[in-house]
C-alpha cells in the first residue's frame, strides 16, 4: 500500500507547517486537518498566511473524515487525551501514525489506544515555526527522525520513508529512536521552559555569557540525569549538539511555551518540568532548576487568568 493521503491532527505552527509542505507535492485535497466541531467553527472561515502568502487548507470535522493513509498527531501534549477521540474515525486497518508532539510519553499513549501495529515513533526537530494570529512564519522545515523499536514495524517504516521520498520530505533514520526521542526531550527541557521564563527566542536563550543559557543548560542537565537513570545513555555531547542546533535557527524564532506565554495559553510545563521533576523524586535527586522553572511558569500562567 503507498500513501495517497494524510491527516493532520493539530493546527499549530508544526501542523500548518507540516500541511504546507505536504499539500504542496500531493495537493489540498489529499490532506486534511481534523479537529472538533468547536475549533472547526472558529477556524474554516479565517484566512491562513504561510511566509506572508494566502495559504487554503480543507479542514474536517470527525463525521466528515475516513480512515487515513497516514496520521500526523502534532497537537500539544495537554491536547493528546482529547484528540484520540477526535481521531478515531481516521484510523483504519492500515493507517500509520506519527507524533510531533513534545515529551516522552505520546507514543505509549497513541499505542494503547490504537495499538502498536500503527505507531511508528518520531521527533520533530530543527524547526522554526511560529505561529501567531494564524499567520505561520518559518525559515527552516526541520526533519522528522524516525525508528522502531519492534522489527514487525518495519514494512510500514519503509512504506513512510518511501512517501517521505516521493514527496521530498526531509527524515532521518535513528537507530536507537529512543535516545533520539529523550534527547529532544532533555532540549524541550531547557529551550521551551527557558525561553518561556525570560520572554525571549532562540537568540536570547543561547547567547553566550546570558543568565537564560545558564539556566537552560542547567535544567537540560537535571533532564540528563533523569534520562540517565531510566536507562537512557545521554551524554554532554548530546547536550552540547542540541544548543548548537538552536544557535542555527533563526534567532527572533521562538519554541512553543514562548508563544504560549504570548498567546496567553496553558503551556506543556507538566510534560517538562513536571517529569523531570516526579522521575527526579523516584530516583531520590535534586533539580532545583526545573522545581524554579515549573514554579515560575506556573506564576507566569497565573497571571493569563
Amino acid at each position: 500500500m503507498s500513501i495517497q493521503n494524510v491527516t493532520i491532527i493539530g493546527m499549530g505552527a508544526l501542523g500548518t507547517m507540516f500541511g504546507t509542505e505536504i499539500q504542496t507535492k500531493l495537493g489540498q485535497d489529499h490532506v486534511s486537518f481534523l479537529m472538533d466541531k468547536e475549533r472547526f467553527e472558529k477556524n474554516s472561515q479565517k484566512t491562513y498566511l504561510v511566509n506572508g502568502t494566502p495559504a487554503g487548507f480543507r479542514l474536517i470535522t470527525p463525521d466528515m473524515a475516513s480512515p487515513a493513509d497516514l496520521i500526523i498527531v502534532s497537537t500539544k501534549a495537554t491536547g493528546l487525551i482529547s484528540a484520540l477521540d477526535t481521531m478515531e474515525r481516521s484510523v483504519g486497518p492500515n493507517t500509520i501514525i506519527i507524533s510531533a508532539i513534545n515529551g516522552v510519553r505520546s507514543e505509549d499513549i497513541l499505542i494503547d489506544r490504537f495499538g502498536s501495529g500503527h505507531v511508528i515513533h518520531a521527533v520533530a526537530q530543527g524547526m522554526d515555526a511560529t505561529f501567531f494570529d494564524y499567520e505561520l512564519t518559518f525559515r527552516q522545515p526541520g526533519t522528522f527522525c524516525l525508528g522502531i523499536i519492534d522489527s514487525s514495524m518495519q514494512e510500514k517504516l519503509d512504506e513512510l520513508t518511501a512517501f517521505f521520498d516521493k514527496i521530498g520530505f526531509p527524515y532521518t533514520l535513528e537507530a536507537d529512536i529512543k535516545h533520539r526521542i529523550w534527547s529532544k526531550f532533555m532540549l524541550n527541557v531547557g529551550i521551551n521552559q527557558a525561553c518561556m521564563v525570560y520572554g525571549t527566542g532562540y537568540g536570547g536563550c543561547t547567547k553566550p555569557g546570558s543568565e537564560a543559557l545558564m539556566v537552560m543548560v542547567s535544567a537540560m542537565r537535571e533532564a540528563k540525569l533523569v534520562a540517565n537513570a531510566e536507562g537512557i545513555n545521554l551524554t554532554e555531547t548530546d547536550l552540547a549538539d542540541y544548543v548548537q542546533l538552536m544557535r542555527s535557527l533563526s534567532p527572533d524564532s521562538m519554541p512553543s511555551m514562548a508563544q504560549d506565554r504570548i498567546n496567553k495559553k496553558r503551556s506543556e510545563v507538566e510534560e517538562f518540568a513536571g517529569t523531570v521533576i516526579r522521575l527526579a523524586d523516584e530516583h531520590g535527586f535534586l533539580v532545583p532548576t526545573n522545581e524554579y522553572l515549573y514554579r515560575r511558569i506556573k506564576e507566569i500562567e497565573a497571571e493569563f487568568a
